[in-house]
């Protein structure tokens, strides 16, 4: 399944929030520019923990992923190592879950991306 887009309305009222956020976290750190970025680097991290999940979570999903698969990639079937392979989900918006993703080879999961448009 494609991702989904803003459209122009969304895409608009995304950036008004984007400013917004930059002008409090300016606010915040007043002139301190080493605040600024401790704030800035504190608010990417846990919108990308929203979306991604904590990496203990993803970790412990990619063990069971791979027992589930017999150790085996799910693109070309090949063995695999755990330390060598890839999280890849069905459907992003889904997250990280067991049922939602696919254990492949780093490269397995490159190939996928291209043909769908991703790399």
């Amino acid at each position: 399944m494609a991702n989904r887009n803003l459209d122009a309305e969304e895409l608009k009222q995304a950036h008004l929030l984007l400013d917004d956020i930059r002008r409090r976290l300016e606010i915040l750190a007043g002139d301190d520019i080493h605040l600024l970025f401790a704030y800035r680097r504190k608010i990417y991290k846990e919108l990308i923990y929203l979306e991604r999940g904590k990496p203990m979570a993803r970790r412990k999903i990619k063990i069971q992923r791979y027992d589930l698969q017999h150790g085996k990639c799910a693109h070309c079937n090949a063995d695999m190592a755990i330390q060598y392979s890839e999280l890849d989900r069905k459907n992003a918006a889904d997250g990280y879950t067991l049922e939602n993703t696919e254990l492949v080879h780093a490269k397995c999961h490159q190939a996928r991306q291209a043909a769908k448009g991703y790399a």
